[in-house]
């Protein structure tokens, strides 16, 4: 076996030669990979990808056999050994894993617990690296230095051995993997000397109830630069040698090699969501000459490009890692499904063509995506602010899936409807887009989809969400109900659903405003005061309600899942994002403000979220829950209450408190960071800049926070914005100089705790004056827009 210390030196001078050392990278350099990744979400840790990639690499630790569903699974920190190297991480997809082994040829993994019994190899934490764009490992019970990187659509892997003449690559295409759960088929065949393809079909747990009968497909072309001695094939551990081809499932491939001392195999990997012919198209269009290291010298570069676009400057290191890890998280987790040629899968199983450009360039890209619920306060925030082309190209996708089904979907799988909250903020969505000015796509198609999604019920595919929108349209609200779905799976969100309806129908309604659609504004604005019909004065909570109109009884606030999705009716009682101010005058200010003081001191003590507890739900029966979507406007809410330090104090703290740095403590204690949403709120809160309404006003504006760092650039996109610069720059800003003291914008002083987001679009430089103790008359005069104010 290969010495360690040589392959070590001998892969630092390849990171030498090809001038790119992560340590002198702005602002990768920032960006921990490994942060948060303990009890992490299947598509969390894929540092081998590009921004919004659909090549998406990384290992795995516990992702065999995966039950499917959204589980956290596929890499956790606390593993020591890997199982493999996988193409495809998105939600509820998931699929052709590869593994470099030398000796005995073994063709299932074994466990976490006992590695020894499969084909994985232990490591050490020490000899792992990640950054993005590129991972690396050394594989311990083989000798094999592990490396891989990425393009768009291409995988590339670098595996260098000692010397053997019993070297292996195993593919495993038949099993479950993270999120994919059940494999229909998955074929490979060996094409070339130095060639193999193939395709894998799964029935993810989602689209079983979303889609009875859709399936997901992955399409792979792979070329080597060496030839394989000999070939096989296998089903679990039943070897078949010389098999040059498999077709089944629980199956796979073996390629057997020669190697000497220090030799490396590589191997490049297209992938596709529509054939194995356009797998190869897109290796052969971003890959065919590119080497390793140059594909690598590009992902990086690109993430720094993409990353570059927000800087920003300040004392600690700590809270830049934290930022950039962050915003690394919103470029990552929805990759796109659309190949260089513009083909897309649509939800027929059938395959889209996306309009080409003069020079043959699709004009955009389909994406991949879970659901976007509480994405609003979060990904569309940051994506309009720096990212407006990005929300653009997000909006165009969701079009293109209303264009072939006369749907939106809420969480889309390789063209399959994939809902995993069975609500549908879509329509928020593009409303948000069109008011903030982002309208380079067909408005008029636009308005119908997002107006049939809050309005239209009558033969809605389940997968479209909104399943009981007929109650909310012609009652008022959505009743206490239990609603039993195909795989058995009880729902009763009742209350959480009127809540959001309400939110949703609020956004659109402007848009229809906006285009002089008279009659839907009525309708939909009317719709946006439902929230009302379920809050009990006597109480002054938000409260489920039978359908009879009667408030059910014995009820406890504090109880998670009665009546509300991944909360309980104290946390959802904040939700009216749209009328925080009649909220305020249902519950009384003082009140409001009361309760509001007790969430945060009380929630501090629990790091603002489950404590130390290891569990995608810590904390939804909580007063306050940083680690879902449901709770993350609350401690804004000080700004409309009239206490505006108070939402400067509480985003700092949460900032620092909930926050860490490490991989047992990125986002809480192991908590749902769900395609970059809680580490989104990171950049947003830290940059002190936050929507309470998600956009939705028909004139967008920005609350304003308390931000972390000394100097914050945003560089504006051209196409979208005639300003070219947004800075946001503070004096006396520290860990115990957090309050607002004073305000200007671009030299006018600002005596408000919002300002219009236009304004800060055109560019120019916000400046805070920050101070130990509060300025309680700052900001106080005029609180931010709401639908009753």
């Amino acid at each position: 076996m290969i010495k360690k210390v040589a392959l070590l030196a001998f892969a630092a001078g390849l990171l030498l030669s090809s001038g790119v050392m992560a340590q002198d990278l702005f602002p990768n350099k920032y960006v921990k990979p490994n942060l948060g990744a303990v009890h992490a979400r299947w598509f969390f840790y894929t540092p081998a990808a590009l921004p919004f990639g659909m090549a998406k690499l990384a290992p795995h630790t516990n992702a065999y056999g995966s039950p499917g569903s959204w589980l956290p699974c596929g890499y956790d920190d606390r593993h020591g050994s890997i199982e493999g190297f996988g193409h495809f991480h998105e939600f509820q997809v998931g699929g052709v894993v590869v593994m470099p082994t030398v000796g005995k040829l073994k063709t299932v993994p074994g466990t976490v617990e006992n590695p020894e019994l499969g084909y994985r190899s232990r490591f050490d934490k020490k000899e792992e690296h990640a950054e993005p764009g590129y991972y690396s490992v050394f594989l311990e019970d083989y000798g094999i230095k592990a490396e891989i990187t990425a393009t768009t659509r291409v995988g590339f892997h670098r595996y260098t051995f000692p010397k053997t003449d019993n070297a292996h690559l195993i593919f495993d295409i038949g099993h479950k993997q993270g999120e994919s759960s059940d494999v229909v088929e998955a074929y490979m065949a060996q094409t070339g000397d130095k060639t193999v393809e193939g395709y894998v079909i799964t029935y993810p747990e989602y689209v079983k109830f979303c889609q009875p009968g859709g399936r997901v497909k992955m399409y792979f072309y792979a070329e080597m630069n060496k030839s394989p001695k000999s070939v096989g094939s296998f089903v679990d551990d039943k070897q078949v040698v010389s098999a040059k081809e498999t077709k089944g499932i629980a199956n796979g491939m073996f390629l057997n090699f020669d190697m000497k001392e220090g030799e490396q195999l590589l191997m490049k990997v297209g992938v596709s969501y529509t054939s194995i012919a356009n797998a190869k198209l897109n290796l052969q269009k971003e890959a065919a000459t590119l080497a390793f290291d140059d594909a690598k010298q590009r992902a990086v570069a690109e993430w720094q490009k993409m990353l570059g676009r927000i800087e920003v400057k300040g004392k600690s290191e700590d809270d830049k890692v934290k930022f950039y890890t962050g915003l690394y998280h919103s470029l990552l987790g929805r990759g796109i499904s659309s190949d260089v040629n513009g083909q897309y899968p649509k939800n027929d199983g059938g395959v889209g063509q996306i309009a080409l450009d003069k020079n043959g360039v699709p004009t955009h890209n389909h994406h991949n995506t879970d659901g976007v619920w509480g994405a609003f306060w979060n990904l569309f925030q940051l994506w309009g602010l720096a990212y407006p082309d990005v929300y653009s190209d997000y909006m165009q996708s969701v079009l293109d899936f209303h264009k072939d089904t006369g749907w939106m979907h809420d969480g889309e799988a390789a063209g399959m409807h994939s809902n995993g909250v069975q609500t549908n903020f879509m329509g928020l969505a593009l409303a948000a887009a069109y008011n903030c000015g982002i309208r380079d796509f067909d408005i008029k198609h636009a308005y119908q989809a997002a107006r049939d999604n809050e309005l239209e019920y009558r033969n809605r595919p389940f997968g479209s969400g909104k399943y009981d929108l007929h109650y909310f349209v012609n009652n008022g609200y959505v009743p206490y109900k239990d609603t039993t779905i195909s795989n058995g799976w009880v729902f009763n969100f009742g209350a959480s659903h009127t809540l959001e309806f309400a939110f949703s129908s609020y956004a659109v309604a402007n848009m229809a405003k906006a285009l002089g659609k008279k009659a839907d504004y009525k309708r939909l604005i009317n719709q946006a005061t439902f929230y009302r019909n379920i809050f009990d004065s006597e109480t002054r909570y938000i409260r489920p309600k039978l359908e009879s109109g009667e408030f059910i009884k014995d009820y406890n606030p504090k109880e998670a899942w009665k009546g509300f999705q991944e909360g309980n009716g104290y946390q959802y009682t904040w939700y009216a994002p749209h009328d925080i101010g009649g909220l305020i005058n249902l519950v009384g200010k003082d009140l409001f403000n009361e309760r509001l003081d007790k969430t945060f001191f009380e929630s501090q003590k629990l790091e603002f979220g489950g404590g130390k507890q290891v569990d995608s739900f810590a904390g939804i029966e909580m007063l306050y829950n940083q680690g879902n979507q449901p709770c993350l406007h609350i401690a804004w809410l000080y700004n409309y209450s009239g206490k505006p330090w108070l939402t400067q104090k509480w985003t700092r703290t949460i900032c620092n408190e909930f926050y860490g740095v490490t991989p047992s403590n990125g986002y809480g204690y192991g908590q749902d960071e769900d395609q970059g949403q809680l580490g989104t709120w990171f950049v947003l809160a830290s940059m002190g800049l936050f929507d309470v309404q998600g956009h939705s006003a028909a004139s967008p504006s920005f609350q304003i926070g308390s931000p972390m760092f000394d100097e914050i650039t945003i560089h504006l996109h051209p196409k979208y914005t005639k300003g070219k610069t947004l800075k946001i720059v503070t004096a006396n800003n520290s860990k115990d100089s957090f309050y607002v003291q004073d305000a200007s914008f671009n030299g006018k002083s600002l005596n408000s705790c919002w300002i219009p987001r236009n304004d800060l679009m055109k560019g120019g430089v916000l400046r805070l004056g920050m101070g130990a103790t509060p300025n309680t008359s700052w900001g106080v005069a005029t609180p931010p827009p709401s639908m009753t104010r």
